[in-house]
């Protein structure tokens, strides 16, 4: 994909989750909050770093000392548990404030740690370990989140689960699959792609 290509379906997915039906949904079903915050922090947050890595819009190529791989992707891991906790995930659901503030800290956290494993300048190859680190941590913790809703053996929010006409138990763990297969294959799919570029680099310098 370009540059343009990568701007566009990283914008047209934020749209789609926080301009569809998504937010109306979400106050009734956890899986529909569930595919609105995999759509931004796994979907929308890494096709837009795509497009501006390595750019002159690229923040980590200006102030590389400001995006630490590792220590930023704790800070998604406390920024995701956190919103995750119940009195914080009521808030978001039902109130339009805590679900601005919700979406709008997943976002800038998701863009931190994308931004920060895939930007930097001509020599950002050297930030890769880290970023591989990084991506690879959050695909670790969206998949232990994920099975622990998907696995629970009763609901852990209050909601209707209206969604397909699902019960709450059951709309609960299709929230937790979904962030098991896009959340952390997004994450993993991240590193694994980092690292692919990080050996084929090292084995263009040997030969």
């Amino acid at each position: 994909m370009t540059r343009p290509t990568l701007a566009a379906a990283g914008a047209l997915t934020l749209a789609g989750a926080w301009l569809g039906p998504l937010p109306e949904l979400a106050g009734r079903s956890f899986a529909a909050h569930m595919a609105m915050h995999m759509g931004v922090v796994a979907v929308a947050a890494p096709l837009l770093a795509l497009a501006v890595a390595g750019t002159r819009y690229d923040p980590v190529r200006k102030w590389p000392p400001l995006f630490p791989p590792v220590p930023l992707s704790a800070v998604e891991l406390v920024v995701v548990w956190a919103w995750h906790a119940p009195a914080l995930h009521h808030a978001a659901r039902h109130g339009a404030l805590g679900l601005a503030a919700e979406q709008g800290s997943f976002f800038a956290a998701g863009m931190l740690v994308w931004l920060s494993a895939l930007g930097g300048g001509p020599g950002r190859e050297e930030r890769a370990g880290a970023g591989i680190a990084a991506l690879l941590l959050t695909s670790m913790h969206m998949t232990l989140l994920g099975a622990l809703l998907a696995l629970a053996g009763r609901p852990l929010y209050a909601h209707h689960g209206a969604l397909a006409g699902l019960s709450a138990l059951e709309d609960q763990r299709l929230g937790g699959v979904v962030m098991l297969l896009v959340g952390g294959v997004s994450y993993l799919a991240g590193g694994l792609w980092l690292t692919y570029g990080l050996l084929r680099r090292r084995s263009e310098v040997r030969a």
